[in-house]
């Protein structure tokens, strides 16, 4: 493989900025489909296995999307045709998730929108998963930390607009907050997600026109045969970020799935969906999302700095360890408004977790089939999340009595023991 050139700041942020729109709309999926679902007729304990169609999308797309994407070449390049499929598809999925009512004859809402979940986030990860390739394709070995710290706080960016956008709609814009009748969602909610499709599209049409990809014959000029057949072995950095993954998302999906239906229940005093508090609950857990995406955008480049000094491992073992006690600090707060403290603990997480994990498996990887492990990689995102989906329900039911809050308690505990597991990887560069 030929010598890759080093990219400036702005050539990084081109390349990368697709991701703002990605997770603008992946904000929107994970601060509003619990209320959407249960607005629809979904119970809290089984609002997990709703979500379980996203990470088993996940794993089935991504190593697909990733295989295809690796021999993929045509006029608009490796892996730009597929951040335009993705992108397409992810707009109609947003503009529909909120209208799935109206889209109900024989089959409940709930079920419709759980549908659009599954096609919202199989339409994601198709942009997603070759967009953590493309870092890996165009940056050299010594840029991978911050080509994937450049797209976190692109990601944090996306994030927050995405996060708040119904708060701010509902309250400063005049759009109303309030469901125009029982199993309906609020004004401000759908057209927050119809802004995101927009946001979706234009972001990555960005990336398309700015960025250029280097042609199948760049990887081949210094390889030889038998680089060709390690290629195909899956290093063992891959295999020892497992457990620090799994611990890591298996917490996050507890996040996503039971922030709402806590806070509403422990600060709103409401377990209706379809009560003014349970929406105020949910707007402001989207103010709290929006809180932790925007600390991880402000250290994600901080984070190149830091790991230089201390090394990938700690950076990474910190973050978590302060992500994890934030998750239990909930206990100690009594005052919504001050949910925002933890939020920040939480933040510093996310931004390593969207980060470090890649940069430390992106330089133990082949370049030609960055794509395929990828995509691999993703499943040590994804099963940990099947498994929370599974199980998590029947655990918030049997033994957190049903209190949703506790679930973030577990959060708390697994991210630590995440932290834990962070030092028995092997990181081949220190930085």
């Amino acid at each position: 493989m030929a010598k890759k050139p080093r990219l400036s700041f702005w050539q990084i942020w081109n390349m990368s900025f697709g991701f703002l729109g990605i997770q603008f709309g992946f904000a929107l999926q994970n601060a509003n489909a619990s209320r959407i679902l249960q607005t629809f007729g979904a119970e809290v304990e089984h609002l997990s296995w709703f979500w379980l169609v996203a990470p088993i999308t996940g794993m089935v797309v991504q190593p697909i999307i990733g295989y295809f994407s690796d021999r993929t070449w045509n006029r608009f390049g490796r892996r730009r045709p597929y951040f335009l499929v993705g992108a397409f598809l992810t707009s109609i999925a947003l503009i529909l998730m909120p209208n799935a009512p109206a889209l109900a004859g024989y089959i409940a809402p709930m079920f419709i929108g759980g549908g659009l979940l599954m096609i919202m986030d199989a339409s994601i990860n198709i942009s997603m998963e070759p967009f953590r390739a493309l870092v890996a394709d165009k940056l050299p070995e010594e840029q991978h930390t911050l080509g994937f710290s450049m797209q976190t706080l692109l990601i944090g960016i996306g994030a927050v607009i995405g996060s708040w956008l119904p708060y701010i709609l509902g309250n400063f814009l005049g759009f109303s907050t309030e469901a125009e009748a029982q199993g309906l969602v609020p004004q401000n909610v759908t057209w927050s997600f119809y802004f995101g499709a927009v946001v979706l599209i234009s972001s990555i049409i960005w990336t398309v026109s700015t960025t250029k990809e280097y042609p199948p014959e760049f990887y081949d000029e210094e390889e030889d045969k038998s680089e060709v057949r390690q290629k195909f072995k899956i290093p063992p950095t891959m295999w020892q970020l497992l457990l620090v993954q799994f611990f890591s998302w298996f917490a996050l999906f507890s996040m996503w799935v039971y922030t709402t239906p806590a806070i509403a229940q422990h600060y709103f005093a409401t377990t209706d969906p379809n009560s003014a508090g349970y929406q105020d609950a949910g707007n402001w857990v989207g103010i709290l999302f929006g809180i932790y995406n925007g600390v991880s955008a402000v250290i994600a480049l901080s984070l190149p700095k830091v790991a230089k000094v201390i090394g990938r491992k700690p950076t990474h073992a910190i973050a978590l360890t302060i992500g994890g006690l934030s998750f239990l600090s909930f206990a100690l707060i009594s005052d919504h408004h001050l949910l925002w403290i933890p939020m920040i603990g939480v933040g510093i997480a996310w931004g390593s977790i969207l980060a470090m994990p890649y940069a430390m498996l992106a330089s133990s990887i082949p370049a030609k089939q960055m794509g395929m492990f990828m995509g691999l990689f993703n499943m040590s995102i994804t099963i940990p999340q099947i498994i929370n989906g599974i199980f998590s329900g029947l655990i918030l039911k049997y033994f957190f009595d049903g209190d949703p809050i506790k679930a973030l308690y577990m959060a708390g505990v697994l991210m630590i023991l995440g932290a834990v597991s962070t030092f028995f990887v092997r990181d081949k560069v220190n930085q």
